[in-house]
C-alpha cells in the first residue's frame, strides 16, 4: 500500500530526527486539532498516540480550535500524558455543570477548568508551551468581525495563554461571556473555523495532518471529479453554497450591510454573496462544478437552537458574528470538501475515529465512555503508522 505524503514526510521526519527550524526538506507541516467540547476526547486521543510515536518534533506548528486548543497545548507542554485527563470523569465533571443552570451560570465552565485545574489537580506547564520549539496557534472567532483569528501573536506570558485557551473554547450562552484578551473579545473558534487547517494553509503550511474529532465522512476525490464535469467548468464557490444561510441574517434583498465572514484574519479575496448583500470567503472547492452533486440547491437552514442564539443571546453582538455562527454548517461542510481535493494532491491528510468508534456528544461526562473515545483516537493514529518511527535525534 502506498503511504499517503504526508505520513510518509513525518516519518521520515522521524526516522531523521530533524527538528523544528532545522530542516532542509522545503516543507512547512502544521498539525490541525478539531475539537467540539468533549468530542475533542477522540482527537485528543490521537495526538497521545503522536506523542507515543516520538511523531511531535516531526511537525513545524500546531494549530487548534475549541477543546482542540487546549489539547494542542497539553501534547507541546512538559507534560503531555496529561492528555488522558480528558477521559476523567472529575475532569469532564469540573468542566460540564448543569447544575450551574440554576444559578444563572454557564454549563460549560472553562474558566475554572484552566484557571483553577490546570494549576491545582491536572497541572499544565504553561512556560513549557510557549518555549516549545514546535509553533502553537490557538485559533477563535473576533467578536467585531466574525473572523477566525491566531491568538499567537496576542500570547506573550502563561497568563495570556490561558486566557487564549479559554477564548478558543468560549462557546456562544453555553461557556458565557466572550474572554477579552489585549482589548479583543473572542469567541470559540469553532463559530469561524471548527477545523482548524484554513489558517495554517494561509500562514504558509505545504502540508497538513487533521485530527477530527467527529467520523463525518467527505466526498472522495473521484466524487470531487466527476461532480466538476459541469457545462460551465467553474468551481463551487462558498459564496454559493452560504447565499441562502445568510438570508438569515441579511433579510431579503440584501437589507443588511456588506459583511466580511471569510474564514481566517488574512486579507484574501472575497466574493459579493448575490441578493444578500454579504460578502463571504471566495474559497472554491476545484474542479466543482455540479453543487447539486453534494449540496442542495439552497444552503442548508442552521437548527432552530443556532437561529435562537443569534436573536437572543448575541443580539447586541455584531452582524458578522451572527452571520458567522448561522453560516457555520455551510462553510464546515465546504472545508470538509476541500479536504478531500488536498487529501488527492497529497497536501493534507485527515484522522478520523473508525466507524465503531463510540459516539461522545458536546457534553458527554460519562468516564467509560469517555476512555473509550480517547482509545478509540489512539488506535486511529497506531493503525496508520504501526510501529513508531526510529528518531535518531533528540525528541
Amino acid at each position: 500500500m502506498t503511504t499517503h505524503q504526508v505520513l510518509g514526510a513525518l516519518a521520515d521526519r522521524a526516522r531523521a530526527g530533524s527538528l523544528p527550524g532545522h530542516r532542509d526538506d522545503g516543507m512547512r507541516i502544521a498539525l490541525a486539532i478539531e475539537g467540539g467540547g468533549m468530542r475533542g476526547t477522540v482527537s485528543a486521543g490521537m495526538a497521545l498516540a503522536l506523542h507515543e510515536l516520538g511523531l511531535v518534533p516531526s511537525f513545524d506548528a500546531v494549530y487548534g480550535a475549541s477543546a482542540g486548543a487546549i489539547t494542542g497545548a497539553w501534547l507541546l507542554s512538559s507534560r503531555p500524558e496529561g492528555l488522558r485527563g480528558w477521559a476523567e470523569p472529575s475532569y469532564a465533571k469540573a468542566l460540564i455543570r448543569w447544575s450551574a443552570l440554576l444559578r444563572g451560570r454557564p454549563v460549560v465552565d472553562v474558566r475554572t477548568l484552566i484557571e483553577v485545574v490546570y494549576q491545582t489537580e491536572f497541572p499544565m506547564d504553561f512556560a513549557s508551551v510557549l518555549a516549545s520549539p514546535v509553533d502553537y496557534h490557538p485559533l477563535a472567532t473576533d467578536a467585531a468581525t466574525g473572523a477566525s483569528t491566531d491568538l499567537s501573536p496576542l500570547i506573550g506570558d502563561p497568563a495570556e495563554l490561558r486566557l487564549a485557551l479559554r477564548a478558543s473554547a468560549s462557546l456562544p450562552f453555553l461557556a458565557g461571556p466572550p474572554v477579552e484578551l489585549r482589548g479583543r473579545r473572542f469567541y470559540d473558534a469553532g463559530v469561524a473555523e471548527s477545523i482548524p487547517y484554513r489558517t495554517a494553509l494561509a500562514q504558509g503550511a505545504t502540508h497538513v495532518l487533521v485530527l477530527r474529532s467527529r467520523g463525518l465522512p467527505f466526498p472522495r476525490p473521484e466524487t470531487l471529479r466527476a461532480a466538476g464535469d459541469g457545462a460551465d467548468g467553474q468551481g463551487l464557490a462558498a459564496a454559493d453554497v452560504l447565499a441562502a444561510a445568510s438570508a438569515t441574517v441579511a433579510g431579503p434583498g440584501g437589507a443588511g450591510p456588506s459583511v466580511a465572514i471569510s474564514g481566517s484574519d488574512t486579507p484574501g479575496p472575497s466574493a459579493a454573496m448575490p441578493g444578500s448583500g454579504i460578502l463571504a470567503s471566495s474559497a472554491t472547492v476545484p474542479g466543482l462544478g455540479n453543487a447539486d452533486a453534494l449540496w442542495p440547491p439552497s444552503a442548508p437552514r442552521p437548527s432552530r437552537s443556532v437561529r435562537l442564539l443569534a436573536r437572543t443571546t448575541l443580539r447586541k453582538e455584531s452582524l458578522q458574528l451572527r452571520t458567522a455562527l448561522l453560516t457555520r454548517g455551510v462553510r464546515t461542510a465546504a472545508d470538509v470538501a476541500r479536504l478531500a481535493e488536498l487529501e488527492a494532491a497529497g497536501q493534507a491528510f485527515s484522522v478520523c475515529p473508525a466507524a465503531t468508534a463510540p459516539a461522545v456528544s458536546r457534553l458527554a461526562t460519562d468516564g467509560q465512555l469517555l476512555q473509550a473515545a480517547l482509545e478509540a483516537g489512539r488506535e486511529a493514529v497506531h493503525a496508520l503508522f504501526g510501529d513508531p518511527p526510529r528518531r535518531s535525534g533528540p525528541l
